[in-house]
């Protein structure tokens, strides 16, 4: 069946929406197609679902305007961005407490493609022999499996139980053995905001490594946390301070506050980054060396990076961050105060905050759609199957949230849990 016509205002002859029309229109008359079309579409400061930056003040917006025709892979042909990009890796590498001048890695297109990079790497170090094992909480990314799947790695996942969500220490030894290619440590849950003890699971593989079992190195998906905690939990050790934590990805567009495409992926050392990674290429009349998965790609997130380096400034990030923070735990009391809720994520790691219904009284997807109504996007999703199929409401904060959206956002809630209470008495 051939899609509905859209059409721009009265008088304006339909679109077909899936065919190229024979003659093309005026760019004012097509921008505002545009518009119609997507009119219905949450806006992005009310979108609750996504970590994704979605507001950027004008010069940055103006820099990625500019930027956005440059492609980030051709090196030889902008070397002033490829100096940028390198910036930006001896900055990360320092704030993740390793050392800038032997650190090595780069931008790539998000966490995802820098977990497969990550993944390859831990799967071309191992040298076991047997049928490769990765070992991961219940709550990793779907990205780690996209990985396991296609490169024939086993996952191994913690089980999920009430309490436990995240890979611990005691998880670790129960799975790992002289196959284990990795074990992947998450810093920040995308279900609970919650950060998983990566020093606790290092030091239990430290302990298995020194009594005579394999050697596993730790990779960190800080794909939220690594621009939270260096900011806001400083004293916390979960990045290259722990030698057992051969890599970091982070996602740039998140809480690094770039627009969406930018991921980044950091290897302690070059050691730490096998050589059967690395491409040596003449594609543009140069030998270059890369080690991405994808070729083109916009450099502006890489110079909106590091604008916000230099805009911010480390006193910006963590005020930035902590008000965030702070907005997340007011939402989360004020969840909590109302009765029907029982709190997995209060926003004190993350400023990202996650409930269930108490009592299985209040359908937490009658509430989404409430909210939508409303213009907020919400999301509603089960938590993994050893947990009974138990729903979960969550609320991502982000910067451009702001304390008086706050408040309504949670009267909303008070007046749909109030309209349920007396529905049901």
């Amino acid at each position: 069946m051939s899609a509905a016509p859209a059409a721009c205002g009265a008088g304006a002859e339909p679109v077909e929406a899936d065919e190229i029309p024979q003659h093309g229109r005026g760019a004012s008359e097509v921008a505002g197609l545009v518009h119609h079309l997507l009119r219905h579409d949450v806006e992005p400061t009310r979108n609750l679902a996504t970590f994704l930056t979605s507001s950027h003040e004008p010069e940055l917006q103006r820099l990625l305007g500019e930027y956005q025709t440059h492609n980030l892979v051709d090196r030889e042909q902008y070397p002033g961005m490829a100096d940028l990009e390198q910036h930006c890796v001896r900055m990360l590498a320092r704030m993740w407490q390793g050392d800038p001048d032997v650190a090595v890695g780069g931008a790539v297109t998000g966490s995802s493609e820098a977990a497969l990079l990550a993944g390859a790497a831990l799967l071309r170090r191992w040298r076991g022999s047997g049928p490769p094992n990765l070992v991961m909480g219940a709550h990793a990314h779907v990205c780690w499996h996209k990985f396991c799947r296609y490169w024939d790695v086993e996952p191994r996942i913690a089980t999920a139980r009430p309490g436990r969500l995240r890979l611990d220490a005691d998880s670790v030894r129960e799975l790992c053995d002289e196959n284990t290619i990795g074990v992947i440590s998450v810093l920040g849950s995308t279900l609970d905001g919650t950060y998983e003890p990566v020093a606790e699971i290092a030091a239990a593989l430290d302990a298995i490594a020194s009594s005579g079992g394999p050697d596993v190195p730790v990779h960190v998906d800080a794909a939220s946390g690594g621009f939270v905690a260096p900011f806001l939990d400083p004293g916390l050790e979960w990045d290259f301070r722990l030698a057992r934590v051969h890599s970091i990805n982070a996602s740039g567009h998140k809480y690094g506050l770039c627009p969406p495409g930018l991921g980044w992926i950091l290897w302690r050392d070059p050691e730490s980054r096998p050589d059967e990674l690395r491409f040596r290429t003449n594609y543009l009349g140069t030998s270059r060396t890369h080690h991405e998965l994808t070729f083109s790609r916009p450099a502006a997130p890489v110079v909106a990076q590091f604008y916000n380096f230099l805009r911010l400034g480390f006193a910006g990030y963590r005020s930035t961050h902590q008000r965030t923070r702070s907005i997340a735990r007011h939402i989360a009391r004020g969840l909590s105060r109302m009765g029907p809720f029982r709190l997995l994520g209060d926003g004190s790691q993350l400023p990202v905050v996650a409930v269930t219904s108490r009592d299985g009284d209040l359908e937490l997807q009658h509430l989404a759609t409430a909210l939508a109504r409303r213009g907020w996007s919400v999301p509603v999703y089960p938590l993994p199957a050893d947990m009974h199929h138990t729903d979960v409401l969550r609320i991502v904060v982000r910067r451009d949230m702001s304390w008086s959206a706050a408040e309504e956002l949670l009267c909303a809630v008070g007046e749909h849990v109030r309209s349920s209470t007396r529905e049901g008495a």
